[in-house]
């Protein structure tokens, strides 16, 4: 998880921008976010963005945000 460019990500643009993105990646393997890569990978870190975005925008600080999206992987990964 690169949080670096998730972080960048979450601050950069809101949580129905993000989501764009993941539909245009699906759709076209581009996206106006100006993230490019492996489908798989670009759709995956902008959904973790996405999801620190709408923690922020709930009320959690950033990093708060972070420690959240962290926790909620552990708990999928059965970790």
């Amino acid at each position: 998880m690169n949080i670096k460019e998730i972080k960048e990500l979450a601050n950069r643009f809101t949580k129905e921008q993000l989501e764009n993105c993941i539909l245009q990646t699906v759709q076209d393997g581009k996206n106006e976010c100006e993230i490019d890569g492996d489908t798989l990978e670009v759709v995956n870190t902008l959904a973790k963005a996405q999801t620190v975005r709408e923690l922020m925008d709930s009320g959690m600080s950033q990093m708060e945000a972070i420690r959240e999206l962290a926790r909620r992987i552990r708990q999928v990964q059965g970790g």
